[in-house]
């Protein structure tokens, strides 16, 4: 357990769910912030898929991605096919218990109102899990992997503002709650002046046990990168992550947010890991 990032571990779950909106980035010296990939040890059981493998230990799961938009999640569907069938069953529980609406609708909408906004590097991530995912025996298709990935807004925003539009008789009270937590110390702060960084992750019980995946991602183009994640999805989700460009990235929670627009990109889209992994200092990444 230990030999994993430091940073990347100390995370706590607790009973809500995530909400995520908003990240904080700091810049570190020229010392890169990771070390190399981790190898599996020899009597280490592991799964692999061309340059990519997996493994487990203590309590985590440790993938190492590399390669285009499209080969990196092939591989993310292939190595992780059992964690990703998992996830489904649960954000399709929840998701269809809360909402009142079946998991059809769920990939209605992210068939009709999500995809069309979302960046052709990202619907090849997006195909590329479902691809590898079904090489390795799932019936899952590119719709139910957008509807997980959009898990947050979907049913928290996108349903609430869809219930009041069309006045909907009877439906559930649903909002987003605000529960997230982050700090990023540094300078006079620390011992040393070092950077100390710390996220809770607040989720649903069921959400935050499967919330165990490092995903160790050397792209084609760009920066490699470190961040925790959920199975299936092409961002953390709660943007908790570390370049070799030297930056740190986590954030906090907009409380209570309502609206939806039809004509913005996903928030999955606007919150994944392509700025993180080109940028080298916080004013690239907020470009």
């Amino acid at each position: 357990m230990n030999s994993f990032p430091d940073a990347l571990l100390r995370k706590n779950f607790f009973p809500a769910i995530v909400l995520v909106l908003a990240a904080i980035s700091v810049c570190l010296s020229s010392r890169p912030a990771i070390s190399a990939p981790m190898a599996p040890a020899a009597n280490q059981a592991t799964i692999r898929s061309g340059a990519s493998y997996a493994y487990r230990k203590g309590g985590w799961t440790y993938v190492h991605l590399e390669g285009t938009p499209a080969e990196v999640d092939y591989q993310h569907g292939f190595l992780l096919t059992p964690e990703i069938e998992d996830m489904y069953q649960v954000l399709k529980l929840e998701n269809t218990h809360e909402t009142k609406r079946d998991w059809e609708f769920f990939r209605e909408a992210s068939r009709k109102m999500l995809w069309p906004h979302i960046d052709a590097e990202y619907q090849e991530e997006l195909e590329g899990i479902a691809k590898g995912a079904q090489a390795h025996g799932s019936k899952l298709d590119v719709w139910d992997i957008v509807a997980m990935n959009a898990g947050i807004e979907l049913p928290e925003y996108y349903v609430s503002w869809l219930n009041k539009r069309e006045h909907a008789m009877n439906a559930p009270h649903i909002s987003a709650p605000g529960n997230c937590s982050a700090f990023i110390a540094t300078g006079s702060f620390t011992k040393g002046g070092k950077i100390v960084i710390a996220h809770n992750n607040w989720s649903s019980y069921a959400d935050g046990a499967r919330w165990t995946i490092i995903f160790d991602i050397q792209p084609a183009k760009g920066h490699r990168m470190l961040m925790d994640g959920e199975p299936g999805v092409i961002t953390s989700q709660d943007d908790f992550g570390v370049t070799d460009a030297g930056l740190l990235i986590t954030e906090t929670t907009i409380t209570q947010f309502v609206g939806w627009d039809p004509d913005g990109k996903p928030e999955f889209v606007r919150s994944a890991r392509r700025c993180s992994m080109r940028a080298r200092s916080t004013s690239m990444r907020r470009s």
